[in-house]
């Protein structure tokens, strides 16, 4: 056995940092934008930005143009990278600590209800709602909606979930944001910016989480459909790590 390093593991370096942790646990709950990081952690703006760049240098951060105002960003807290960061701390302090696979988060009763909200309900949405109705084989109860939505589902979108995880959605059409007033939901999650600014709490505030997502059909042409492919594999990887989630309590909106 070699001398001991003298250099932490850059996941450390990056995460020991009160900041940056503060950082790091904001976005593990939420997408976010900067002045919202500022607001929430009571810092200056040049600090929290300064921070935010060490996080995306590190490859722990990512940032997406706003499609509500493109002169914004959402910032993304990457938790692949954080677990393979993790795992590589672990084995650089002794090869015992490497991590293995975490088995499914057990289901829950009585059963967590998610809403799954965007524009049109008719691409990344219904994505969301049938990856995790995959992954939780229907132990979870999940819906989707839009704010404005469209007249049929994507075909790209069908395709994508048809092709590539075996679930047919076919059938379902979207439905309007209007028809579950009154709903109450444990997590209600947006995953389109302009649907954000909309979006009622449906009585539980803390339980609503972002998801900045890129509309796939933005481009609006026909060979468009690696776009989709590309948002359902990271809806999906966003799902996963939604499933230990849901199997602890709910978040309560505080009084």
């Amino acid at each position: 056995m070699g001398p001991p390093s003298h250099t932490a593991p850059p996941f450390v370096r990056l995460a020991a940092h009160p900041l940056r942790w503060q950082l790091l646990t904001a976005l593990a709950h939420s997408d976010l934008r900067v002045r919202e990081l500022v607001r929430l952690l009571a810092q200056p703006q040049n600090l929290v930005s300064y921070h935010l760049r060490l996080l995306r240098d590190g490859g722990l951060v990512t940032a997406t143009r706003s499609s509500f105002d493109g002169r914004d960003s959402y910032y993304h807290l990457d938790l692949d990278s954080c677990a393979h960061a993790l795992a590589g701390t672990g084995t650089a302090l002794h090869p015992a600590l490497q991590l293995g696979s975490t088995p499914p988060a057990p289901p829950v009763q009585p059963p967590r209800t998610v809403l799954f909200v965007c524009t049109g309900n008719s691409a990344r949405s219904p994505i969301a709602e049938a990856q995790l109705r995959r992954h939780t084989a229907g132990h979870v109860q999940v819906t989707s909606a839009g704010t404005r939505p469209r007249p049929q589902l994507h075909p790209h979108a069908v395709r994508a979930l048809r092709d590539h995880f075996g679930v047919d959605v076919a059938r379902r059409r979207p439905r309007h944001l209007d028809t579950l007033t009154g709903r109450r939901f444990d997590y209600v999650i947006t995953l389109c910016d302009k649907a954000r600014e909309v979006c009622p709490d449906f009585g539980n505030p803390a339980g609503q989480l972002h998801w900045s997502i890129p509309d796939p059909a933005a481009a609006g042409t026909r060979d468009d459909y690696p776009a989709f492919l590309q948002v359902a594999a990271d809806i999906d990887t966003r799902v996963r790590h939604l499933l230990p989630v849901l199997a602890t309590e709910p978040q309560e909106a505080t009084p």
